[in-house]
């Protein structure tokens, strides 16, 4: 049975390739619900997650690492869903994060 915690350590290794920071650490994960899973089925889980603009040049790149990244999870079905709504903010971001780019 996978976890939350699995998907989002999963996640954690993807990395934005412009600030050098995990998209989870970057506020870009809004919400990872996992269901419960169904005998003879994979476990389902679905994401919703944002980036720092719909403009963003690195979207499908970034996307493109997030399902290598969640394929590594076994016998899981996982749906990703971009949503720009609520719009990221830095606010997002872990303290530690805004700290080590200097924004606090």
């Amino acid at each position: 049975m996978i976890t939350e915690k699995e998907i989002m350590d999963k996640l954690r290794e993807v990395i934005d390739p412009e600030l050098g920071v995990s998209i989870v650490d970057m506020g870009l994960i809004y919400e990872v619900k996992v269901h419960k899973k169904e005998e003879g089925e994979n476990q389902k889980a679905e994401i919703k997650m944002t980036f720092t603009t719909p403009a963003c040049p690195m979207i499908n790149f970034m996307l493109a690492q997030v399902e290598e990244k969640l394929n590594q999870i076994k016998e899981a079905d996982i749906v990703v869903n971009v949503v720009f709504d609520p719009p990221w903010t830095p606010e997002k971001m872990s303290k530690e994060t805004k700290l080590k780019l200097g924004i606090e």
